[in-house]
């Protein structure tokens, strides 16, 4: 370990809100130059104390004390935190779609002559930001017409214009593909040897274990022990026995498939952009799931995955131009999300907080939205059917909540994600899509999510499973189709698959040829 004094320390920080300690005692040093990584599970306490940290809750909101460059720092709000240098960047980016990349760069922050906002100096030094962290766009671009990879790195220009010394990114690679991810963390490398401090909180231990020099774990609002990668060595085994207390022996529950016959087939499904109709989202696709199967499609961002798995539930995205679903051997029609459901179909969004859930709705609301028919009762909802239904799934899921009438918006993400589930499980599919089911939520939370896909697999029901992360895919899927700009390239077992199997397939321009 260094001898030169620490750039910041937080002593003993204790945050309350009413009936929670979301931390206690929490402990943090990190030191000038590094770059520090946060793990544990979801609601550890990370964000809070990143948010304690950043001024979002202020001085005089907590217990303990923040020593930054020396000196006790006692910011008022974020705004404060800034002008000494640091700079939070938050999983859910704060970027305006309808403004320019450089309204954006310097949104509260404006360069100024005579009194005016000087574009033309924005714009020039927008450049320059951008060229930093290796962003080739027209500054005048508008944000929502860059990819999420590209916002992220507007994100961080922006930090860079706020002379940072301390950058803070929480989930800066959940929502990135491979290349992207890549692309940032060769970025934070590159500060680092500026001199630029940074603090990581991610989930994805294999990135952490790369790129970090220490490593905090917090489990339960405490500080478990901080890791001297360098000096000491660490693996992703010693981080997770801290982040859960025990020992995962595998990262995937046991199970054995008992796969039946083909009940759901998709034949040439060709599917048109909502905008740009010349362009084909969907191209041809076909592809079959049985019951008791766990099927994965993987592909990188922007394949057609999404696209392909929204357009099939109810037509919910795009053009329809042709193709043909059929169930148990006879062909449905699906031309409404009313539609999906009632053919035993359901679909949980890659982003639960924008669709998957109303964030302003309790548990036992969201839990039984999907098909209030079942606890109507001539047009009037039974509270007490909706109270026993939701608290049957809290159970079943083990949902951390003390009770359903809790809003989900205070439930870490986690168990956000089992309420997603919860919700489509009691419109009893017979077809579970789970699209991106495990972003942003820790290694624990995603081993009880496993289990509960297979366990619905074991009852007799087909689930597909699109993730970004092919460990996920290799690691629960029973069967593996590659998607490649809108076609699928490949079908891979179990067996057969791995990592670079996956990746040539996956940038393949090969259709696979269906029958």
């Amino acid at each position: 370990m260094s001898t030169a004094p620490p750039l910041l320390e937080m002593r003993s920080i204790t945050k309350t809100f009413p009936g929670v300690k979301a931390l206690s005692e929490v402990q943090l040093t990190v030191r000038d130059g590094e770059i520090h990584a946060i793990c544990g599970e979801n609601g550890a306490g990370k964000s809070t104390l990143m948010k304690v940290l950043s001024g979002v809750y202020p001085y005089g909101s907590y217990d303990g004390s923040i020593i930054y460059r020396g000196a006790e720092a006692k910011f008022a709000d974020i705004r404060a935190s800034e002008n000494a240098g640091i700079v939070i960047i938050h999983q859910e980016l704060a970027l305006v779609p309808g403004m320019s990349i450089t309204e954006n760069i310097f949104l509260g922050n404006e360069p100024r002559r005579f009194g005016r906002i000087d574009w033309k100096a924005a714009n020039s030094k927008a450049l320059e930001l951008m060229a930093m962290v290796g962003l080739k766009e027209d500054p005048d671009t508008l944000i929502k017409d860059i990819g999420v990879g590209k916002q992220q790195l507007v994100e961080i220009a922006k930090a860079f214009a706020k002379d940072v010394r301390l950058l803070i990114l929480d989930e800066p690679t959940a929502a990135l593909n491979e290349n992207d991810s890549q692309h940032l963390l060769d970025l934070l490398r590159g500060f680092k040897e500026r001199g630029i401090t940074s603090i990581m909180i991610s989930h994805k231990l294999n990135e952490i274990e790369a790129i970090a020099d220490s490593i905090t774990i917090l489990r339960d609002g405490r500080t478990i022990e901080t890791i001297d990668v360098k000096g000491e060595g660490a693996d992703e085994d010693r981080i997770v026995r801290g982040m859960v207390g025990r020992d995962l022996g595998s990262r995937f529950p046991d199970h054995v498939p008992d796969i039946g016959e083909v009940f759901f087939e998709v034949r040439n499904w060709t599917i048109r952009h909502p905008i740009s109709a010349e362009r084909l989202v969907c191209k041809n696709s076909s592809f079959t799931v049985r019951r008791g199967e766990i099927v994965g499609f993987a592909g990188l961002m922007g394949a057609g995955r999404t696209e392909l798995a929204m357009s099939l539930f109810g037509r919910s995205y795009g053009v329809y131009e042709s193709g043909q679903i059929f169930k148990d051997g006879k062909e449905i029609q699906l031309k409404s999300v009313t539609d999906a459901i009632a053919n035993g179909l359901a679909y949980v969004s890659e982003d639960r907080k924008a669709v998957g859930l109303n964030l302003l709705d309790d548990i036992k609301t969201s839990v039984v939205a999907a098909k209030l028919s079942k606890i109507t009762r001539h047009g009037v909802l039974d509270e007490a059917a909706e109270y026993r239904q939701a608290e049957a799934y809290r159970k079943s899921l083990r949902i951390k909540t003390p009770t359903v009438d809790e809003g989900v918006t205070k439930l870490s993400g986690g168990n956000q994600q089992k309420v997603v589930l919860a919700k489509w499980m009691f419109t009893d599919p017979d077809l579970l899509i789970l699209d991106e089911p495990t972003r942003g939520i820790d290694v624990g939370a995603k081993y009880e999510i496993y289990g509960i896909i297979q366990e619905l697999a074991s009852e007799g029901r087909g689930v597909v499973v699109i993730s970004s992360e092919l460990p996920e895919l290799i690691g629960l899927c029973d069967r593996i189709y590659t998607v490649f700009e809108g076609a699928i390239t490949g079908e891979i077992s179990r067996r057969d698959a791995n990592p670079e199997t996956l990746m040539k397939q996956m940038t393949s321009t090969k259709k696979l040829a269906t029958s």
